[in-house]
């Protein structure tokens, strides 16, 4: 597994960027909204890895509650996996549980799973795979 990106819950991608985008002069990348999340997201290179700004559409939403109860700060911790199927089924087998039963598609038609913050430290982990990745990995077995 490899560090993919760092996951900020924000009120405002707009008002978020003026840190990232202008004062840290993180170079933005891809943006998207994902209606079925109630999320829109702004991805940042962050040097190997990125950073993603989540805000989110509507009141009602796992981001908007988080929001809520939170406040803006850090959401998640996201590890890219070659095989999210066998990353979610090791991650049981030591005692992780996952959130959902099954990897769905997150922003940029990767697949994601999280875990269960009650099992990881607090912190809520996502697992992402790619098609690049999986087709990587094929090529190479050695990788991630």
């Amino acid at each position: 597994m490899k560090l993919d990106h760092i996951g900020i819950a924000v009120r405002s991608i707009e008002a978020a960027s003026r840190l990232y985008g202008g004062y840290l002069r993180l170079a933005a990348a891809e943006r998207e909204e994902l209606p079925g999340e109630r999320v829109r997201v702004a991805f940042f290179d962050a040097g190997g890895a990125r950073i993603e700004l989540l805000e989110p559409i509507g009141g009602d939403g796992p981001l908007a509650r988080f929001l809520a109860a939170r406040g803006e700060g850090m959401h998640h911790v996201a590890f890219g996996v070659t095989d999210i199927g066998a990353a979610l089924k090791e991650a049981v087998a030591f005692g992780y549980r996952p959130v959902d039963p099954q990897p769905r598609k997150g922003s940029g038609g990767r697949l994601i799973a999280f875990l269960s913050p009650k099992e990881t430290l607090g912190v809520l982990i996502e697992l992402i795979q790619s098609e690049r990745d999986r087709e990587a990995s094929d090529r190479d077995p050695k990788s991630g």
